[in-house]
């Protein structure tokens, strides 16, 4: 397994994986291939950076991240299916933490409650909850005022 940091020209194979990822983890986010492209090479160009994930010079995951003043923020993890359960997730995080994040303290994240898997993988390696943002669609399009 190696490991490297990802380029702007690594935005179509991340927004691919980024495309499986939604679809795995139930998330409600209907952007399309070239939508998630065109966002992935903006976090790129941006603040984000990511972690390319690869084995025998095939891509087999995938970490994107930023640096906040106390923490370091994980977007996404993903791995591709057929390497799940295999450490993959595990030794990434591992790389990270002594390649790409060493100064940092702290390591943040956010999982859908709904994603059961991702929730005990993230327990799995030390992850607490902290906080639960929680959310309400609106009646026909617009809250109610309060009674």
């Amino acid at each position: 397994m190696q490991f490297r940091l990802a380029t702007l020209d690594d935005a179509p194979a991340l927004a691919e994986m980024n495309r499986q990822l939604i679809r795995d983890e139930g998330h409600r986010n209907p952007m399309n291939l070239r939508q998630l492209t065109d966002r992935m090479s903006g976090w790129l160009a941006g603040e984000y950076r990511a972690a390319v994930i690869e084995q025998a010079a095939a891509p087999t995951g995938y970490a994107l991240y930023r640096e906040e003043s106390d923490f370091i923020y994980l977007r996404q993890l993903f791995v591709c299916p057929e390497h799940r359960r295999m450490g993959v997730g595990r030794t990434a995080l591992a790389w990270l933490w002594e390649n790409a994040w060493n100064d940092a303290s702290r390591l943040r994240i956010d999982v859908l409650v709904t994603n059961t898997a991702g929730r005990a993988f993230w327990q799995s390696v030390g992850f607490n909850d902290y906080c639960i943002t929680m959310e309400a669609e609106a009646p026909h399009g617009r809250m109610r005022s309060p009674s």
